[in-house]
């Protein structure tokens, strides 16, 4: 047994102090520790000790959905998110939001990369190398120290001038140590708000004219202004019936669309992760994990149904992300953790009746 397995804290204690006593010249190492939860969400192991493949190139899409929201002008300047001249990363997503021709406004990432499929794979390339040229190789050496133990992945082969050629010879990929997956996943509400709090400190630091007068630069950053989703609205009420999904209460047309996965833990805005709701149990859920069986029959929903609204409206419907993350959210909690089953019920959480999204296998 791993020791992270034993003990997920001591994952998060390590996390925690190479942030607080290593170098931060960008938000970088942030962000790959972030896509680096979202990833361990969406592939936690059946064997809780099995070490995990991370392709960069998915990673490196996992950032770019990060930085993609907070390219956008903020009290119309733009946050640096480097010390250095040259911000790569940010650099490489505004050059993909032009070649889109979405600007600065609030189209998502998901139809521009359709706009612009070679840009797209082109930013994913230049990212990648710049994870693994920059943060992947430093994110785990303190400053100083003599010699520094690789902890969540073997980097030995990362340095800072690494080629294209050499990342494809190492299968363009880092693995996760054996117990990584699954304690970064037991722990993502935990680590996940940490880290963005360090990022706010970090752009503040960084831009200094964020006094604290200058309020939500964390909203601008992490999307607290959502996606506006009035759009849904109407075609997921004309598809599946003008009811609550959770209490079928009748619904008016200005009622909440929900995200049963919350939004604040997996932040995915796919048709598949969204529902008309009534006020009520809109408030009443808020974060808060459904009960399995709210996730069954979400999952069962018609997906061709959801796929002909995605092209209709241009929406990603991410049903196999959401199935990917509710495995791994629901795999990593203790057996008997609170959960949602409507206003004023809850539910304990018991794995042992078999469902189909719970057992399929993960690459």
């Amino acid at each position: 047994m791993s020791e992270f397995r034993a003990d997920p804290l001591l994952l998060g204690q390590k996390v925690v102090a190479l942030l607080e006593t290593g170098l931060r010249t960008a938000t970088y190492k942030l962000a790959v520790l972030m896509a680096l939860i979202d990833y361990a969400i969406e592939h936690v192991p059946s064997d809780a000790d099995a070490p995990i493949p991370v392709p960069i190139p998915d990673l490196a899409h996992r950032v770019l959905e990060l930085y993609w929201p907070q390219v956008r002008p903020f009290n119309g300047s733009e946050l640096r998110q480097s010390t250095q001249t040259r911000a790569r990363i940010p650099q490489a997503v505004l050059d993909l939001r032009s070649a889109a021709a979405v600007g600065t406004g609030g189209t998502s990432l998901a139809v521009a990369s359709t706009r612009a499929p070679d840009a797209y794979e082109g930013t994913i390339t230049e990212i990648g190398l710049c994870l693994a040229q920059q943060p992947l190789h430093r994110l785990q050496r303190v400053p100083g120290a003599a010699d520094s133990e690789c902890f969540l992945y073997d980097d030995s082969f990362l340095h800072d001038q690494i080629s294209r050629r050499a990342l494809r010879a190492h299968g363009d990929r880092i693995v996760l140590m054996p117990g990584v997956a699954t304690a970064l996943a037991r722990l993502a509400g935990l680590l996940k708000p940490a880290l963005e709090i360090m990022w706010v400190e970090d752009v503040r630091r960084m831009n200094r004219y964020l006094d604290e007068d200058i309020p939500d630069v964390a909203g601008h950053l992490f999307g607290r202004e959502r996606l506006s989703l009035s759009v849904v609205r109407g075609p997921l009420q004309g598809a599946f019936g003008p009811r609550c999904f959770y209490c079928s209460s009748s619904l008016g047309p200005d009622s909440p669309i929900d995200h049963v996965l919350p939004w604040s833990l997996v932040g995915i805005d796919g048709l598949a992760n969204l529902v008309p709701s009534c006020v009520r149990c809109n408030r009443s859920k808020w974060h808060a994990l459904p009960a399995l069986t709210l996730v069954d029959r979400v999952l069962a929903r018609d997906q061709k149904v959801l796929d002909q609204l995605a092209a209709d409206l241009q929406w990603p419907t991410q049903y196999d992300r959401v199935a990917a993350v509710a495995r791994g959210i629901y795999r990593s909690q203790p057996p008997g953790s609170p959960t949602w089953a409507g206003v004023g019920v809850t539910d304990r959480l018991d794995l042992a009746s078999p469902r189909w999204w719970l057992s399929t296998a993960t690459s």
